[in-house]
C-alpha cells in the first residue's frame, strides 16, 4: 500500500467530545463547549434561506463577511482571512511557516490541534511548562530555539479556562525573535470580562508576526457550520490567501454568520447565562472539595484527587445522562471539562457530582 510521509502515522488523531450514551433517553452534552443556547434565531433564517442557492459557488473571499466582522470588532477587513473553522486557519498557519526540522511551540495543557498540526507539516510539537495550569511567558521564552517558526497561546486557554493579561501576551511577543510567528487564539474571548484582557487585535495591528483567531463556534452557535477568521498583518493575510481552498467556507456558513453577528442581543443572552451558570456550578464544585481553576471561558475544568476518581466519577456520570470531556489527552487524567449547559443540566450536574462524592465517602468509611 502507498506509505505516507514519515510522521504522519505517529499522530494521534484528535477525538471530540461524546454525543451519545446507551440507553439514556435524555442527555446532557457537556463535552464539547458548545453553547447551550443555540445559534441566533436570525443566524438560522439565513441558513435556511441560502437553500435557494445551493447551486451557486460560495463568495471565494468572503467580502461580506469580512465586511461585517470588521464593522463588529471595528478592524480592517484586509487582514481578515475566514476559513473552515479555526482548525484550518491552525493547520494553514503552520503548513506556510513551518516543516521538517522546524518547531511549533505551544503550553503544556494547549489546545491538541497546535501539536497535531505540526506534525502533520513535518515539524515538531514543543510544549512548554504551566504555571498552576495558566501558559508561563518565561517557560514559554525558553523553549525558543532556532528552529522555532510558531507559538501558538490559547487565549483563553482549553482546556483550563485561565488566561493571560494583555501585558503578559505583549511581553511574550516582545521576547520572541522577529521571524518568529506568535498566534493567538482567542476562541472563547467573547465570554471574558476582565478589565486586563485583550483578544489580540492591537498586537496584530502594530506588529508583523501576531495572528489573532477567533470562531463561530463558541458564543454564536455555528459550530456545525465550521467558520473561524483569522486577523492577520498584510504579509500573512497574503500567504493565507495563496494556499487556503478557493471556496473554503460555504455560502450558508457565511451568511449565518453575517446574521449572528448582527444579532447582539443572543450574543448578550449567551454572555449572561454563561456568567450566571459558571458562577454557581464553581461555587458548588468548590463546596465538594474539588479543584477548579477559575475559568473565563464557557467551561470548567475540574481536578478529582487522582487519574482514577476521575475516571469513576465519568462513569459514574454517564450512568445518569451526563457527558462531561475526559482530559487524559490533554495530560490531565486526574480531571474532567463540563461545558456550562442550560440550567437543567448544570443542576443535574451537581447533584450527581454531590451523590458520587458522597457514595466515595461512605466506600472509604466502609
Amino acid at each position: 500500500m502507498p506509505a505516507p510521509r514519515p510522521g504522519i502515522l505517529d499522530i494521534a488523531p484528535y477525538v471530540p467530545g461524546e454525543a451519545r450514551l446507551a440507553g439514556q433517553a435524555r442527555i446532557a452534552r457537556l463535552a464539547a463547549n458548545e453553547n447551550p443556547l443555540g445559534p441566533s434565531p436570525r443566524a438560522i433564517e439565513a441558513f435556511r434561506e441560502s437553500a435557494r442557492q445551493l447551486h451557486r459557488y460560495p463568495d471565494g473571499g468572503a467580502v461580506e463577511l469580512r465586511d461585517a466582522i470588521g464593522r463588529h470588532g471595528r478592524l480592517d477587513p484586509a487582514g481578515i482571512v475566514c476559513g473552515a473553522g479555526s482548525d484550518e486557519l491552525i493547520a494553514l498557519l503552520v503548513r506556510a511557516y513551518a516543516g521538517p526540522g522546524d518547531e511549533v511551540l505551544h503550553s503544556r495543557h494547549g489546545f491538541l490541534m497546535y501539536a497535531i498540526a505540526a506534525k502533520a507539516a513535518g515539524a515538531s510539537p514543543v510544549a512548554a511548562a504551566e504555571r498552576d495550569l495558566t501558559a508561563d511567558v518565561d517557560a514559554l521564552l525558553a523553549r525558543v530555539s532556532h528552529r522555532t517558526r510558531l507559538v501558538f497561546l490559547a487565549n483563553p486557554n482549553n482546556p483550563t479556562g485561565t488566561y493571560l493579561s494583555a501585558a503578559e501576551v505583549a511581553r511574550l511577543r516582545a521576547g520572541l525573535p522577529a521571524h518568529v510567528l506568535l498566534v493567538l487564539d482567542a476562541a472563547y474571548a467573547e465570554y471574558v470580562a476582565r478589565n486586563d484582557y485583550e483578544a489580540g487585535h492591537r498586537l496584530v495591528e502594530a506588529h508583523d508576526n501576531v495572528v489573532m483567531l477567533r470562531t463561530f463556534s463558541k458564543i454564536f452557535g455555528l459550530a456545525a457550520l465550521r467558520l473561524g477568521w483569522a486577523y492577520c498583518p498584510p504579509g500573512v493575510a497574503g500567504v493565507l490567501n495563496r494556499i487556503r481552498g478557493p471556496f473554503n467556507v460555504s455560502a450558508p456558513a457565511q451568511a449565518a454568520g453575517i446574521a449572528a453577528l448582527e444579532d447582539t442581543e443572543h450574543a448578550a443572552r449567551s454572555r449572561a447565562h454563561n456568567d450566571r451558570w459558571l458562577a454557581w456550578f464553581q461555587g458548588r464544585v468548590s463546596a465538594l472539595g474539588l479543584g477548579a481553576p477559575a475559568s473565563v471561558g464557557n467551561f470548567l475544568l475540574v481536578r478529582f484527587p487522582g487519574a482514577r476518581d476521575a475516571g469513576a466519577a465519568l462513569r459514574f456520570l454517564n450512568s445518569r445522562g451526563i457527558i462531561p470531556r475526559a482530559m487524559d489527552a490533554y495530560g490531565l487524567p486526574d480531571s474532567l471539562r463540563f461545558t456550562i449547559g442550560l440550567e437543567d443540566d448544570m443542576r443535574a450536574v451537581a447533584a450527581a457530582l454531590e451523590d458520587f462524592a458522597a457514595n466515595a465517602k461512605s466506600e472509604v468509611v466502609a
